[in-house]
């Protein structure tokens, strides 16, 4: 009787998982010390925290203006203050897959593999694309 074959993993796949495996526990880091500077009262938070069950439940234009927020990466420019400093490691997540996409093109220039290169180089251009806001998204 024959035994199954242990799943093959290609050096591709092992560079891409072990740099997504530290870029997300670094976000993760990132997400729980934020949220230990709002909790702990380090960092001063944009809207009071007494004041936040008013703005609840605007709808978002309303509360953009009451707030004084700007949309889409306008949360930048309150990322010191204790309720955006969180958006710092949702950033980081999000833009993990780019760092690995941007990793695993040395490793198949140096493989010459052009197709995949290719491929990975598109990758980076529609994520990078997607997250500027150019498309509209960002509202």
């Amino acid at each position: 009787m024959a035994t199954p074959e242990a799943p093959h993993a290609s050096p591709e796949q092992l560079v891409y998982a072990r740099w997504l495996d530290i870029g997300t526990k670094i976000g993760f880091l990132v997400l729980v010390a934020a949220f230990a500077a709002y909790v702990l009262g380090i960092a001063t938070p944009h809207v009071p925290l007494d004041e936040l069950p008013r703005f609840w439940s605007l709808p978002v234009e309303e509360y953009l203006a009451a707030a004084s927020v700007h949309s889409g990466w306008g949360w930048m420019e309150h990322v010191m203050r204790g309720d955006y400093m969180n958006l710092v490691g949702v950033a980081m997540l999000s833009s993990v897959s780019i760092v690995c996409y941007v990793r695993l093109l040395s490793l198949l220039w140096n493989e010459r593999d052009r197709i995949y290169m290719a491929i990975a180089a598109l990758e980076i251009l529609v994520l990078l694309l997607a997250a500027s806001g150019v498309l509209g998204g960002s509202h």
